[in-house]
Formats: C-alpha cells, structure tokens, sequence
C-alpha cells in the first residue's frame, strides 16, 4: 500500500469513528410545554360531571346543581429521572369547571427531557395571600380573593338544591394559616411510563378530580348549606377534596 492510499485509508477509519461516535451520543432533548388537565368526574361511579347539571350525592342523598365549580393549583414543579426539579416560576392557575374557563394548566419552556413525578399545591401559598393587590388569576377581579379577610378562597362551589332550605348552596373555602389553612401540596408518581419534554411534542399529564368529595365529611345541605370563611368546616371539606385528586394517565 503506498503512502497516498495509507493516507486515504486512515482518513476513511477516522471518519467512520467520528461518525460512530455521533451515533453513539444522546439525542439531546429540547424545551416544549407540559399541559396538566384536570377531568372532572362524579362521585365513585365517576360519571360525568358538568355545570348546570342537576347530580345526586350518593352518601347525602341530596340532589345538586353545581354552577360554579372552581379552584386555585399553583406552585407546580416536576421531577426529572434524575431526581432534580424543575420549578415553574410564578405558577399559580384557576382550574374552572365551567367550558368558558379551563381545567387546564399549561407550563411553557419546560427543560426538555423525562420526568416521574409532578408537584402541586392546590390553593395559594400564604406569601401570596398577604401580598395585597396582584395580577392576572391572582387579581381580585377573578372573585377568588376576600376582601373583607386577606385571603384566597381556595375552592369556591355554589349551585342550587332542592335539599337546602333556602334553594342553594355556597361554600366559598379558604384559610392560609393556622390549624385550619387549606393549602395542600401533593406529589404524584407516574410509574412505568416517564413524561418526555421535546420540543413540539405532545406531553400532557391528566388528573381526576371528584368534587362530590366535598361532602364525604360533611352536614347535609338540609343542615348546613353554606360556608364562606376560613374554619374547621373549610378545613375538612378542602382536605376531602384533595386528598381524592389522583394522577390517571399521561399522552406523549
């Protein structure tokens, strides 16, 4: 072999290694958005919930028609496979029964790459409760702030029922400090199957909530139809509400 075709050689096995390096290297992932929606269901046959429908509660025996049906998610972050988080800055939502809200969270410029587990609390920290006039889902405005008493109410259901002695029902839940705050953080698990965060591609995470949940250790509305201030009742109602949100399924 002469010295030009050893040359050529050489440069042929270099290439191929060069190559076979790339090849070797992870694609690398880029940022995108992570939509977290929230599907409404109905008591523990988990039919259909929606507004403007009259429901019967299975354990009160009451009938109910919800026409607002509304709450705070906010602080949301995600663990990546390698055990770090990706925090969403300023991440406070309404997720809104109603189909002119949304029961949707959407987090942009998410780091692209898999993720196991998401982080949320429902309701509003209580820095932000005591930060006075705010914006966007946070503006008093959006009906989810107490005026009288610094505040956010972190669940607002009202609706109307034969069963309540005065023809409706108004929990209006909230509180941020002390024994009977409602906030309430809780991290899912998406088992097997990681979230992948690439670019365009589609990364939702879908949860199930279940406002039925609310009365599970709660009066009857014959008894008791209202709550609009920050006590045990709120506490309790909140608590059963939360605890009952369940991760279900993610689409990639």
């Amino acid at each position: 072999m002469n010295r030009l075709n050893k040359i050529l050689f050489l440069a042929i096995l270099i290439t191929a290694g060069l190559s076979s390096c790339k090849d070797d290297e992870p694609e690398t992932k880029k940022a995108g958005e992570v939509t977290i929606e929230f599907d409404h269901v109905w008591a523990s046959t988990e039919s259909e919930f929606s507004l403007n429908k009259e429901l019967t509660h299975p354990l009160l025996g009451e009938k109910m028609t919800f026409n607002i049906f509304k709450y705070y998610v906010s602080n949301v972050r995600l663990k990546a496979k390698d055990g770090s988080w990706y925090t969403m800055p300023e991440s406070y939502f309404i997720v809104d029964a109603d189909p002119s809200g949304t029961n949707k969270v959407v987090i942009p410029d998410v780091p692209g790459g898999e993720y196991t587990d998401v982080e949320l609390m429902f309701g509003v920290d209580s820095t932000r409760c005591t930060s006075g006039a705010q914006t966007g889902v946070l503006d008093p405005a959006k009906g989810m702030f107490w005026s009288w008493n610094s505040g956010y109410i972190m669940i607002k259901a009202e609706g109307t029922s034969p069963n309540s002695a005065s023809g409706s029902f108004t929990f209006h839940l909230g509180g941020f400090k002390g024994v009977n705050k409602v906030q309430s953080t809780k991290s899912y698990n998406f088992g097997t199957t990681a979230l992948v965060v690439d670019g365009d591609r589609e990364a939702e995470i879908h949860m199930i909530a279940n406002p039925a949940r609310l009365w599970h250790s709660a009066d009857k509305l014959a008894i008791k139809n209202t709550n609009t201030m920050p006590n045990a009742i709120a506490k309790t109602m909140s608590s059963t509400f939360y605890d009952a949100i369940r991760f279900d399924h993610i689409h990639n």
